[in-house]
């Protein structure tokens, strides 16, 4: 290696002088700034955890960096040949410095590594980094430095087999969604989850999620009582699977297995059936059915049809000749009502109220639109007209035209078309109203006595300032858990512009990260603007050394179907710049964690946050070429 006296000079290797002074002299502003924005943030560098402050200088100045339009100094600065300052997250002050000391070498001049502000350096920054991942996730497995999330169904409070094969198969934060269920069966959860672990011998860290104050639709009037039924049908119509009804005593009516769905009959009215017997209907739309019995069981007959029928209370049905009660007939019962839901097309007009049960619009001139309550009244006196919503994950979307503390009228604009349903209990999102919420729902506070006995972390779901951030701690030092880790969930546009500030505030606890909650945030930025987003949050992370959940959908198709898209395998490996990965839960749930531990193992070797490694490409080699 070449002494530091042998370096030439620009002058000597014929590079221009006057371009890296200019360099030297913008770059000492920026470093000033840098400076300036954590003397300006001291209150808050100061209230973090001893374990966070450096975190937090290093936050503070690549805020500062980050105001200004970099990219004309970072084409000047790789036309020279030295770093344009692109990958230096973790570590800001100190990779300019090396930058300015390259530069004042390169002129010939002397420079001394400035000691007085102790930046972080590359080193400290992923040593930062990945310390704060453990204090929140605990130790990551062996070979693969992402973790794997898995949120929890129902059957987990009652199933410890199916708990245990999300350990084998690589769950090593067990998330527990509060809007689900209750605290006796997220207590039993947690201890399947614990139990689980210890048989695995791997520790596996328990997440619960508070509610939050999340808007969604009210109750809507349920529908008719009837019931469709229809056979498979190959590609020329032919019945390969006939309909299988399931007929049982109406006294005791359960599920008869084998059936599509199961009604009741008079109990007298089975006796004496055979296999073989038929039975007639004429069906709601005064279609004639036959049905043959397939099997006689003790609780009931299993019946089936080569032809769709739809039932309601009214239908009747009629043993046929040779049966043993010919020309007897039995009335139905136990068909439930359909599910109430609202069908949109794009220009109808859907009325938002603050309380009510959601119906249809009633036809005619001039006509009653359709109506919906909404969970949160007290929004509707925050909207204005002209601003956008959205319902159901952005399934549906409109301009509210006429705005009241009462009711909101919205005309429907985005839907397809052959338009779309609104049932009860969808997200309703308003991306253009700055919505002055609680952070913590009286509900959320009654929950978090059960998170604080039995979790390890906990998700605050939909977090917008730092005060929001300041009241969960507040509250959990009440229950006697100030240390319990926190996740901080962004899925609002307010959550995102304010994510400096919660970032800092969150820093004051031990263990602190992000989730990117990528389904409401999609909604609420546009899915347009979620790529730019979800980069943005990453680089605010790496910046304050906090972990990071990739989450909403990850391999959805796979753990809800068996099938995973090309894109969402792009999208899983996407996730490997994070510190953990969530799932959601689906039938397939464990084959999809199998896929993506296997995803993010082959992704370690290639890439780490943004940057690339460049390992041996072997399928590439010499003797290739």
């Amino acid at each position: 290696m070449p002494e530091p006296s042998d370096l030439m000079t620009l002058a000597e290797a014929g590079w221009d002088a006057p371009t890296t002074e200019a360099l030297i002299h913008d770059l000492w502003a920026l470093r000033q700034a840098m400076l300036d924005h954590a003397v300006a943030l001291a209150p808050q560098i100061e209230a973090a955890d001893a374990a966070h402050r450096p975190s937090a200088i290093n936050l503070a100045h690549y805020l500062a960096l980050r105001q200004v339009d970099l990219r004309d100094l970072q084409s000047r600065l790789a036309w020279i040949g030295v770093s344009s300052l692109g990958r230096s997250e973790s570590h800001v002050l100190a990779n300019l410095d090396k930058v300015l000391g390259l530069l004042h070498r390169l002129l010939g001049r002397s420079w001394s590594p400035l000691s007085d502000d102790e930046p972080v350096g590359f080193r400290r920054g992923a040593a930062l980094q990945a310390q704060h991942a453990e204090a929140l996730f605990g130790p990551p497995p062996a070979g693969r430095a992402t973790r794997i999330m898995v949120t929890l169904p129902s059957e987990a409070a009652h199933d410890e087999g199916l708990v245990e094969s999300l350990v084998a198969a690589g769950m090593d934060v067990a998330r527990i969604n509060c809007a689900h269920d209750g605290p006796v069966a997220w207590e039993a959860m947690a201890v399947s989850v614990r139990r689980a672990a210890a048989a695995a011998g791997r520790p596996v860290r328990v997440l619960m999620d508070v509610a939050g104050p999340k808007l969604r639709t009210g109750p809507v009037a349920e529908g008719p009582a009837v019931l469709h039924l229809k056979p498979r049908r190959d590609a020329w119509g032919r019945v390969t699977t006939p309909l299988q009804l399931g007929l049982c005593p109406r006294t005791a009516l359960v599920p008869l297995p084998g059936a599509q769905a199961s009604v009741g009959v008079d109990p007298a009215w089975l006796n004496g059936a055979r296999p073989g017997d038929t039975l007639a209907l004429t069906d709601t739309r005064g279609a004639h059915r036959v049905l043959t019995v397939e099997a006689v069981r003790p609780d009931g007959l299993r019946v089936s049809g080569a032809h769709s029928l739809y039932l309601d209370a009214e239908v009747r049905l009629h043993w046929q000749k040779g049966a043993a009660r010919a020309g007897e007939a039995t009335m139905l019962s136990g068909i439930p009502a359909q599910p109430g839901a609202l069908h949109l097309a794009r220009g109808d007009r859907l009325r938002l109220l603050a309380e009510g049960l959601g119906r249809p619009a009633e036809p005619g001139a001039p006509g009653r639109p359709a109506e919906i309550a909404c969970t949160l009244p007290e929004v509707l006196a925050q909207v204005q007209a002209g601003q956008r919503i959205w319902f159901d994950d952005g399934h549906i979307g409109g301009v509210v035209r006429v705005a009241s503390a009462r009711a909101l009228e919205v005309e429907i604009t985005d839907v397809p078309d052959s338009g779309a349903k609104l049932a009860a209990d969808k997200g309703i999102n308003l991306p253009d109203t700055l919505l002055d919420l609680p952070a913590l729902t009286a509900q959320d506070l009654e929950d978090l006595a059960t998170v604080a006995r039995c979790a390890d972390l906990v998700g605050l779901s939909f977090a917008q300032s730092a005060a929001d951030v300041r009241t969960l701690r507040a509250r959990l030092a009440a229950l006697g858990a100030p240390a319990l880790g926190l996740v901080l969930k962004v899925e609002t546009r307010r959550g995102f512009a304010q994510l400096p500030e919660m970032l800092l505030a969150a820093m004051a606890g031990p263990a602190a990260g992000v989730m990117i909650a990528r389904g409401d945030l999609a909604v609420e930025c546009g899915y347009e603007r979620l790529a730019e987003v979800q980069e943005e949050i990453l680089w605010a992370c790496e910046a304050a050394h906090l972990p990071v959940v990739w989450a909403t959908q990850v391999l959805e198709n796979l753990a809800k179907t068996g099938a995973p898209s090309r894109a969402e395998i792009t999208d899983a490996a996407m996730g490997e710049r994070a510190e953990c990965v969530m799932l959601n839960k689906g039938p397939h749930i464990v084959e999809a964690i199998q896929l993506l531990d296997d995803i993010l193992h082959r992704m370690q070797a290639h890439q780490a946050k943004k940057r690339p490694l460049l390992r041996a490409l072997r399928a590439w080699g010499a003797a290739d070429a």
